[in-house]
C-alpha cells in the first residue's frame, strides 16, 4: 500500500490552525472542520501538524487538568496589563471588554498563577489599616446583628471562665503551690506573674530569705504553705536532709514525726562541723565560696 504524503493546507487554513492551537484536539479538530469542510483531514493530522511546527499547548498531562481555554492575543494583553486588579473586578472587566461567558473568576484566578503575575497583594492586613466594617454597627467590639450571634457575645467588661485573676493559685509540676501576685512577669511583662506561694507568705513577715539559704517544709507537706511550716536552712544542708550520698543517714521527709527535729538538728550540726574544718583548711571563712 502507498505511504500518503503530508496533507496540504492552504495560507488560510494554516493561520487559522496557527491562531488556535491551543484548543483540546477534539474541539480543534472539530472547528477546523466546520470552518473549512476539510473531511479528509483527521484530528491524528492536526496532532501531528501542531507536533511538527513545534506548536506548545501548554498542557503535560499532569500538571494541568481539564481545558486550557484559549485566549485570543487582545485578551492576552488585557489580562496581564490588568492583572493586578482584584479578582472581582479583575473578571467584571474582562466580561464587559471581551464578552466571554465561558470564563469564571476561576479560571482567570488560575490563568495568572500559572503565567506567574503577581496581584503586589499579601493577603496580610498592613499595620495601621482600618477594619473594612469600620463605622458600622458590626464594626469591632460590637458584634454581629443576627440574634445567634448576639446570644453567644460576651458582655462589655466579662472575663471567661479560665481567667487567672490577681491571687488565682495553681500547683506546679514539683508539688508546691504557685500564687498570682502584683508583680510585673520579667519573661512576659505581663502585669502580673506566679511565685512560691509559701516562700511569698514567709517574706512577708520575715523579708527576703538570706543569701545561700533556702525554705524547708518541716511537715513534709509542700501544700501546707504557713510560713510557720517553713524554715531556712543552708543550700547544703539539703543533701544531708535528702539522703542522696550520704546514705547511713534516714532522709527527713521519710523520718517520723517525732524524729523529724532530731534528723533536722543532726544535719545542721554536721554541715556546720563539715563547714569548720574547711574554714581551717583554706585559710578562713572569707575564702567560703
Amino acid at each position: 500500500m502507498k505511504r500518503r504524503g503530508r496533507i496540504p493546507y492552504s495560507a488560510e487554513e494554516m493561520a487559522w490552525l496557527e491562531a488556535n492551537y491551543r484548543l483540546v484536539i477534539s474541539d480543534y479538530h472539530a472547528a477546523f472542520l466546520t470552518a473549512f469542510g476539510r473531511s479528509d483531514v483527521t484530528a491524528s493530522h492536526l496532532n501531528q501538524l501542531r507536533k511538527r511546527k513545534g506548536w506548545k499547548v501548554g498542557r503535560d498531562g499532569s500538571r494541568y487538568k481539564g481545558r486550557i481555554k484559549a485566549y485570543t492575543p487582545a485578551e492576552m494583553d488585557w489580562l496581564r496589563s490588568n492583572s493586578t486588579l482584584a479578582i472581582a473586578e479583575y473578571h467584571a472587566g474582562f466580561q464587559a471588554a471581551f464578552d466571554r461567558p465561558e470564563v469564571t473568576q476561576k479560571k482567570l484566578h488560575a490563568l495568572r498563577k500559572r503565567q506567574r503575575w503577581t496581584t503586589g497583594r499579601t493577603g496580610h492586613f498592613e499595620k495601621g489599616a482600618a477594619p473594612m466594617n469600620k463605622g458600622t454597627k458590626c464594626a469591632p467590639g460590637r458584634g454581629g446583628l443576627h440574634p445567634n450571634a448576639r446570644r453567644t457575645q460576651f458582655e462589655k467588661g466579662h472575663l471567661p471562665h479560665n481567667t487567672k485573676y490577681l491571687g488565682h493559685e495553681r500547683v506546679s509540676t514539683d508539688g508546691y503551690v504557685e500564687i498570682s501576685v502584683d508583680q510585673p512577669n520579667p519573661h512576659t511583662g505581663f502585669e502580673r506573674t506566679y511565685v512560691l506561694k509559701h516562700k511569698w507568705l514567709w517574706e512577708q513577715i520575715h523579708g527576703p530569705v538570706p543569701e545561700g539559704h533556702v525554705l524547708k517544709c518541716l511537715d513534709s507537706n509542700p501544700l501546707n504553705t504557713d510560713p510557720s511550716n517553713w524554715e531556712p536552712v543552708p543550700r547544703g544542708v539539703l543533701a544531708r536532709l535528702n539522703g542522696g550520698r550520704f546514705r547511713k543517714t534516714v532522709p527527713y521527709d521519710d523520718a517520723q514525726p517525732e524524729i523529724k527535729p532530731l534528723v533536722m538538728a543532726s544535719a545542721k550540726l554536721k554541715h556546720r562541723a563539715h563547714q569548720v574544718v574547711k574554714d581551717r583548711l583554706t585559710g578562713g571563712s572569707e575564702n567560703r565560696s
